[in-house]
């Protein structure tokens, strides 16, 4: 494996707390795949036979309402895991997970080989239990923060979030489209964009992909962060 994914692979909260030598076993039982953006990984109600970390780009993880439309769940940086939990209970894909950038690659671990890895070092089976719950946890604050704030303060969390944190004002890049932020919010383009209007006050301006805010500290504090 190359240095570049090793580095991405030791980011990943499922491995980062292992030997490197165990890490390599793993890794060695799996297999790096690439896609290009918009490319399905799997999708929803196939056969959950192996779980990914991101090793490059970024995944929309979604899935379709009764209507068609598209609902997404979570977008996986580099370093993430998902799909482990589909894996280890077995069945089929709660959701259908793309490429959101261009180039996106992945280390696929298979079921047979996560069973192997799990047989040889029962550490794994608990690290994989933490990866489980706070991927968990992460949901039931998103569901939380989608029925408690506003969009003018979901769009705050979220450039606060990418933001130095000892910073006063920052240029905040933007890790990928707009529409798909929008839809990782819970909002429309539309709203994206009248929230990211709404606050103006704090000196937020945005261009296609970048947001520079001049007051970082007055809206650390509209976000309640």
């Amino acid at each position: 494996m190359a240095a570049f994914d090793w580095e991405g692979l030791k980011l990943c909260p499922l491995f980062m707390h292992l030997e490197d030598d165990t890490v390599d076993r793993i890794a060695e039982r799996g297999r790096v795949v690439s896609f290009e953006r918009g490319e399905e990984i799997f999708t929803q109600g196939d056969p959950s036979d192996a779980f990914f970390v991101v090793l490059e780009g970024w995944v929309k993880l979604y899935r379709l309402t009764p209507a068609g439309d598209e609902s997404v769940m979570a977008v996986m940086p580099r370093g993430d895991s998902f799909a482990e939990a589909a894996v280890f209970l077995g069945g089929r894909y709660p959701v259908s997970a793309a490429a959101a950038s261009s180039p996106t690659r992945l280390l696929r671990m298979e079921y047979s080989a996560l069973l192997a890895s799990l047989r040889d070092d029962p550490d794994i089976a608990v690290a994989m239990l933490t990866s489980m719950a706070r991927h968990a946890s992460g949901l039931s604050e998103q569901i939380e923060e989608l029925k408690l704030l506003n969009a003018p303060h979901r769009v705050a969390d979220f450039l606060v979030s990418r933001a130095p944190a000892d910073a006063t004002s920052a240029e905040v890049d933007l890790p990928y489209e707009k529409a798909l932020i929008a839809a990782s919010l819970g909002m429309t383009p539309e709203s994206f964009s009248r929230a990211l209007s709404a606050l103006e006050q704090f000196g937020v301006s945005s261009t296609r992909d970048r947001v520079v805010v001049s007051d970082l500290a007055g809206l650390r504090a509209y976000a309640g962060r």
